[in-house]
């Protein structure tokens, strides 16, 4: 299952808000270290998404560009 951009952004927010209710320096740590990993992986989801459209908009024009040659 392929996780979205907002979902990973949803735990890294989680993980920040644990972090600042945390009474223990350990605990704010470890949280604050979840939600360093969940915000890189949301950015590495929004980045997949961009390149996916950017391949998709490029085979879109190529094929638009080919049927005008073959027609």
């Amino acid at each position: 299952m392929a996780q979205t951009y907002e979902f990973y952004n949803e735990r890294a927010e989680q993980a920040a808000a644990r972090a600042k209710e945390a009474d223990l320096e350990n605990v704010r740590e470890r949280e604050l270290r979840a939600e360093e990993s969940w915000r890189k992986l949301a950015e590495q989801a929004r980045k997949t998404v961009i390149a996916r459209d950017k391949a998709d908009a490029e085979r879109a024009e190529r094929r638009a560009a080919e049927a005008l040659q073959n027609s």
